[in-house]
């Protein structure tokens, strides 16, 4: 088979197997176990078709009685029922209304879609269950079970009789020492114990087969002003190196819906979903936001700017899950949503989202870009755009990273990666935190501008005024385009920049001022320009991808990734590349 279907069969519900799929099947069914092992952990990229495999593989082992019965455990209520409706398409009757109260089972079904929580609240209950008849358990996003120590005695407790246990994973583990039930562990050369997957499909080599879309990350920066409880009026330029008191409050700021940046980023955002809809007719949006204010204010926003209503989705709406069906199901250009991101929406038409949170754990990222990268058919892209903040750039550079769950920690955090946070990220938040009657934070005025293009690890595109010409060169990047046309493309519009800079400052030359009069940030993005140019030279050169070359680069002269890197740093790599390039002349 090829590695993706022409046409995308419906969730959790293909005929035919991609061809990762197949070879995880046939890795399970090997020949040390012909009816399978009894435990098996298969991590693939959001949107690879996890659910069809798992389906695929469930299917199989009832039909071979195997098994008798099917347990489903996942996150959310509304994924519960997404399992429900795929499962039924195979001909497997799974009741996502199953309580704890309930008890048994209706002789209808062939099992159950449970919670987490609702596990974890009864694990003797759902042993007895699984001990009754020969069970398949089906633990999807696994690393949920070890969201606490209670929570994994409790997966661990009621599913530790199961037939067979299939885990899956779509996201970079989290760094703690909570093991995951179920999960085999390694220790490596560094005695550090790694999860061991058992089939893993990851996001490079699903881009590759045209599976998932490439995601272009679209960065703006630009000049925020706050006033503090104490009355202060404090100015930072987002995109600028700044400390992490600073940062944090710029960032706020921009985010704020009484400020024009976030206006002049989903009106951005807006233009770019009308290209991408040229070639992709039904591509919705996707805003995400922190609290439910901020979401029904860009839902606001959003109205004004495209004169159409934008849906919005809470986590504690009883309606969620009907909402995002109907938007999935209709025409509609935008959605609005709180939390629901790490929680399973799953609509294959988003191509364009806005980042518009404040949580930056790498885990929550994973989930966020998760939801745009689902391909249906080959050429689709998918464009996220997001604040200019050294964190995000970086998660966005290695996209393509593949990380296990590490379950020792040595001198401390491993590069950012403990999301011990990632339950107060996806806390359910009503308003914003105030103190007594006090506002802590004020925006007096944000306005955005164009930083840059980050793809496959590169950066391109020099800073530009909203409107502007240069910023309208990469929103009208065709919906429809292989991975490789994206970077060509990137590569043809930076080069067309930094050449018409070039004509303009030997025309500018005798007015211009003097080296020593630049600030850092000048100097700093002038680097990074040069460093991306470079880059993208070298990448044509030797069909290495941007981000392969950048790790090399910074493995090799040190120092951390290019958005957080300073002068020297960047300076360390054009000099390591033109020495590349100097040896292979």
């Amino acid at each position: 088979m090829p590695p993706a279907f022409p046409e995308r069969a419906a969730w959790g519900t293909a005929s035919s197997l991609r061809a990762w799929q197949q070879q995880a099947l046939e890795k399970y069914f090997g020949p040390a176990h012909p009816n399978g092992p009894r435990d098996f952990l298969a991590v693939a990229t959001p949107g690879a078709g996890k659910t069809t495999f798992a389906l695929r593989l469930a299917k199989e082992l009832l039909e071979r009685k195997v098994v008798h019965a099917v347990t489903v455990v996942c996150p959310t209520e509304h994924l519960k029922r997404q399992w429900a409706e795929s499962a039924a398409r195979v001909g497997i009757r799974l009741d996502p209304e199953f309580t704890n109260a309930q008890g048994k089972v209706g002789k209808e079904f062939h099992g159950v879609a449970v919670t987490y929580a609702t596990v974890a609240a009864r694990p003797a209950l759902h042993r007895n269950r699984t001990e009754m008849r020969k069970t398949l358990v089906i633990l999807d996003e696994i690393h949920h079970a070890g969201d606490g120590l209670s929570w994994g005695d409790g997966i661990r407790e009621a599913f530790e009789p199961a037939t067979r246990r299939l885990g899956l994973s779509g996201t970079p583990f989290r760094t703690d020492v909570n093991p995951i039930p179920f999960v085999q562990y390694e220790e490596g050369p560094d005695g550090v114990r790694r999860s061991r997957a058992d089939y893993t499909y990851g996001y490079g080599p699903a881009l590759a087969d045209g599976v998932v879309r490439p995601v272009i990350f679209l960065a703006y920066a630009g000049e925020m002003r706050w006033r503090t409880r104490a009355g202060d009026e404090l100015t930072a330029t987002l995109g600028e190196p700044l400390t992490q008191d600073q940062m944090s409050q710029a960032w706020r700021a921009a985010l704020d819906p009484k400020g024009d940046w976030i206006r002049q980023v989903l009106a951005a955002a807006d233009r770019r979903l009308t290209e991408v809809r040229r070639g992709v007719p039904d591509a919705g949006g996707l805003v995400i936001a922190t609290d439910q204010d901020d979401a029904r204010a860009y839902a606001r926003l959003i109205r004004e700017i495209t004169g159409q209503p934008a849906t919005v989705v809470l986590s504690d709406d009883p309606t969620a899950s009907k909402k995002i069906k109907q938007f999935n199901d209709s025409q509609d250009r935008w959605m609005v949503a709180v939390r629901m991101v790490s929680e399973g929406v799953d609509i294959p038409r988003l191509a364009v989202g806005v980042y518009a949170t404040s949580t930056a754990t790498p885990l929550f990222f994973a989930q966020a870009i998760g939801r745009f990268v689902r391909s249906r058919r080959r050429g689709e892209t998918a464009s996220v755009f997001l604040p200019s903040v050294p964190v995000l750039m970086g998660h966005a550079a290695e996209l393509e990273a593949e990380r296990d769950h590490v379950l020792d920690r040595v001198g401390g955090r491993e590069e950012g990666l403990d999301d011990e946070l990632l339950k107060e990220a996806n806390r359910q938040r009503d308003t914003k935190d105030v103190i007594g009657e006090e506002l802590p934070f004020e925006t007096v005025e944000a306005s955005a501008t164009f930083d840059r293009v980050v793809y496959d690890g590169g950066e391109f595109g020099t800073q530009a005024a909203p409107g502007s010409l240069e910023e309208e060169e990469y929103l009208g990047i065709p919906g429809l385009l292989e991975p490789d046309q994206v970077a060509a493309l990137l590569r043809r519009r930076q080069a067309e920049q930094l050449a018409a800079q070039r004509r303009k400052k030997q025309k500018a030359e005798e007015t211009a001022e003097p080296a020593g009069e630049r600030t850092a940030a000048e100097d700093l993005h002038r680097l990074r320009t040069e460093l991306n140019s470079l880059v993208g030279a070298w990448s044509h050169r030797t069909g290495k991808p941007h981000g392969v070359i950048h790790n090399e680069l910074r493995r090799i002269c040190g120092g951390p990734r290019v958005a957080q890197a300073s002068a020297e740093d960047i300076s360390k790599r054009i000099a390591k590349i033109r020495e590349w390039a100097a040896k292979r002349r």
